[in-house]
C-alpha cells in the first residue's frame, strides 16, 4: 500500500504555485500575456504596445525577445501560460515569408486550444490619431459586420476569440455614461478591419443624449494567415460547467423592492365539512327538510321499552 505524501507550501511562491494548478471552479478573469518573437518589426512592437494598453489590468508584457514558433512547437507557450497563470496569449514576430505577423489564441487547461494568424496589412497607431482617449479599464462594446462570421467555421471561432479577448470582467449591469469605448471588427473582400472608437454624449434638446463616435484608435487592417481550431469535442469541453458553479433557483422565494424575503406555500385544498369545531348551539347544524333528525346524525330507533310504554 502506497501513502501518497501531501505537499505543503513553505513559501508565498509555492503556495500560488499549487493553487494555481487546482482546478477553479468559479474563473478569475481572463488574463493575456503579449510576447515578442526572436525578430520583430516597429509595427509589430508597437501593435503589442497598444493592444497592452487596451488590455492594462489584465494583461502581462513580456519585453524581452523569446525565439519560438507556435504553430511548429507549442510547449514553449504553455509553459508562458502555466507560469503567468494566463489563458489568452499574443504573439509578434517578423520574417521575410511572413512580414508582420501575428498570432492569437487562447488556453484549456494550460494548452492551445485555438490559434489563428494574422497578417498586419495597414496601422495607424492611436497617437497618429487627434482626439480625447477613453479612460483605462472600461468595458468595450463590441460589433461585428460581415457575412463571413456566420458562414465561415474559422471566421465565426474568430469572433469567438476576439469576443473572448476584448469582453473583460463578466458583469451584469452598465451604467450609460459608463460605455465609453466602442470597437467594430469588419470583414470584408478577404480583410478583417478592426476600428477603436470614443462614444461623445453631447446635448440633443432632450433627455436622451445624442451620441457620436470618435475614432481613438488603433486602426489595423488583418489578413487571415494560419489556423489552427480545437474539434467540436474538445470545444465543448472547454465549455462544459462543473455542477458546484450552476447555481439553482429557488422556486417560490423573491424579493419585494424593500429587499425582503418572500416565499409562497403551496397547500392542498381542506375539506371543511369535516373540519371539528367547538359545540356551540349557533354551530350545530340545521335539521333537513323533514325535520325528523339532523343533516350527517344517524336516526334513532326505537326500543322494545318505548314500544310497551
Amino acid at each position: 500500500m502506497v501513502m501518497q505524501r501531501i505537499v505543503k507550501p513553505k513559501t508565498q511562491r509555492g503556495k500560488r504555485f499549487l493553487e494555481s494548478r487546482e482546478p477553479k471552479i468559479f474563473e478569475n478573469c481572463k488574463q493575456c500575456m503579449f510576447v515578442k518573437g526572436g525578430n520583430t518589426s516597429q509595427t509589430v512592437s508597437q501593435l503589442l504596445k497598444e493592444l497592452y494598453t487596451l488590455k492594462k489590468g489584465n494583461a502581462i508584457m513580456y519585453k524581452r525577445k523569446n525565439i519560438m514558433r507556435p504553430f511548429e512547437d507549442e510547449t514553449q507557450m504553455e509553459f508562458f501560460s502555466q507560469k503567468s497563470d494566463s489563458s489568452l496569449f499574443v504573439f509578434g514576430s517578423h520574417s521575410k515569408k511572413r512580414p508582420n505577423n501575428i498570432v492569437v489564441g487562447r488556453m484549456f487547461d494550460h494548452h492551445i486550444l485555438d490559434m489563428i494568424e494574422l497578417g498586419v496589412d495597414d496601422f495607424k497607431s492611436m497617437f497618429d490619431i487627434q482626439g480625447p482617449k477613453c479612460s483605462l479599464g472600461t468595458k468595450p462594446c463590441l460589433m461585428f459586420a460581415g457575412e463571413q462570421f456566420d458562414s465561415s467555421p474559422e471566421y465565426s471561432r474568430l469572433k469567438n476569440l476576439l469576443i473572448d479577448f476584448f469582453r473583460g470582467e463578466v458583469i451584469t449591469r452598465v451604467r450609460l455614461q459608463g460605455l465609453e469605448h466602442v470597437i467594430q471588427v469588419t470583414a470584408a473582400d478577404g480583410k478583417i478591419l478592426v476600428r477603436n472608437y470614443r462614444i461623445a454624449l453631447k446635448k440633443s434638446g432632450g433627455r436622451v443624449p445624442r451620441v457620436e463616435l470618435q475614432e481613438m484608435g488603433p486602426s489595423v487592417d488583418f489578413t487571415m494567415r494560419r489556423t489552427k481550431i480545437a474539434s467540436d469535442d474538445l470545444y465543448k469541453r472547454s465549455l462544459k460547467k462543473p455542477k458546484e458553479a450552476t447555481v439553482k433557483k429557488k422556486k417560490n422565494i423573491s424579493k419585494d423592492p424593500f429587499g425582503s424575503k418572500l416565499g409562497r406555500i403551496h397547500m392542498q385544498k381542506q375539506d371543511l365539512g369535516n373540519l371539528q369545531t367547538r359545540k356551540l348551539k349557533a354551530l350545530k347544524r340545521k335539521p333537513d327538510a323533514k325535520g325528523d333528525h339532523f343533516e350527517g346524525s344517524p336516526k334513532k330507533s326505537k326500543t322494545s321499552n318505548e314500544e310497551a310504554t
